[in-house]
């Protein structure tokens, strides 16, 4: 992400996890000073049955979908 120039784009981050997510959402905010970062989508270990839901309400949440 550092090698690109993400200056007046809208990054929109997400992950998978087994874990948590740590603190990536902050540092894909660091690589991308001069880009729009929205919140985070994680899904723990892929989501299972309620990631399709979670996702939708997350692209809703961001204004990318009506």
């Amino acid at each position: 992400m550092s090698e690109n120039d993400l200056s007046g784009k809208t990054v929109m981050p997400f992950s998978t996890h087994g874990g948590g997510k740590g603190h990536s959402d902050r540092d894909i905010a660091k690589m991308c000073p001069n880009a729009k970062v929205l919140d985070m989508y994680t899904a723990y270990e892929g989501g299972r049955r309620s990631a399709e839901k979670e996702i939708a309400a997350w692209i809703k949440k961001n204004g990318l979908y009506k």
